[in-house]
């Protein structure tokens, strides 16, 4: 989701809960870079999605959106909050390599990871083999791939705050005035804001049920293991914050009965390989 150019000096605060801060200077290179991208690209909105952190170096990154909100996305990313460079889209050879990675992201874009990968041959026979490939990939690559995944995996929405147009678009939903604080605290009222995997799955006596305009992606309390998100209230009821335990750093927000809400990721880009010891 991240956070909007538009509403960035008020809900950039609210991270501080999760531990997410930015200095004075980077808040305000960010604010005035997010609105030079928004008019050089031509972008329906701009939002601060989060920062990589590396080695020598960190990664800011922002994400443009069109407007079909779902699909039409694009990474940019800086060291410096000034001097912005467009991300390629990941490849599925990226994809598939990126969690084969040894090591932290050193900061160094053109930086080769060389990343091993073993391929069952003639499985079930007596010649089954076990054969050793070495491939390499690109730090810029891997950046594209993990932040995919993290989308696919933790960046989430509150029902409702997005509609499903007739013409396919999503769309922000500008009638949304937010969850109740009770509804705030259920998992079942926030989707995965990416294409829709475990709906497909769903029967069609289900899904004929749902209302298509608002219940069109994957519910949160599904995911597998169970547990994988924390939920917690703060200054009373006043602001709920939904931390994902799977990537740690993704924290989301929202404020009950108001259209305010958004999400962040603060960490090194790396998946929490002991979640199910944890739950």
């Amino acid at each position: 989701m991240g956070i909007e150019s538009k509403n960035f000096s008020l809900d950039v605060d609210l991270l501080a809960y999760s531990g997410i801060v930015f200095s004075p200077e980077q808040r305000a290179a960010l604010q005035t870079s997010m609105v030079i991208l928004k008019e050089q690209y031509r972008f329906k909105s701009i939002h601060l999605w989060g920062k990589i952190l590396g080695i020598s170096d960190d990664y800011f990154i922002v994400q443009g959106r069109s407007k079909n909100e779902l699909t039409e996305r694009q990474f940019l990313y800086s060291k410096d909050c000034i001097n912005w460079s467009m991300l390629t889209a990941a490849t599925d050879e990226a994809k598939e390599l990126s969690p084969m990675c040894q090591g932290r992201f050193t900061g160094d874009a053109s930086h080769e990871f060389e990343v091993k990968k073993f391929t069952v041959t003639n499985e079930g026979t007596e010649e089954e083999n076990i054969d050793e490939e070495k491939a390499r990939l690109r730090e810029e690559e891997r950046l594209a791939a993990v932040l995919w995944q993290i989308e696919q995996d933790s960046l989430i929405i509150p029902r409702g705050s997005y509609v499903l147009q007739p013409n396919g678009d999503v769309e922000r939903n500008r009638t949304f005035e937010g969850l109740t604080a009770t509804e705030a605290g259920k998992l079942t009222n926030y989707f995965h804001f990416r294409e829709p995997i475990q709906l497909q799955q769903k029967s069609l006596l289900y899904r004929a049920s749902l209302d298509k305009s608002i219940q069109f992606l994957d519910t949160v309390d599904e995911d597998i293991p169970k547990g994988s998100w924390s939920v917690q209230y703060e200054r009373g009821t006043g602001l709920i914050q939904i931390r994902s335990l799977k990537w740690l750093g993704m924290s989301f927000f929202h404020i009950p009965e108001t259209n305010r809400y958004g999400s962040l990721y603060y960490g090194i880009g790396e998946e929490n390989k002991d979640l199910p010891f944890m739950i």
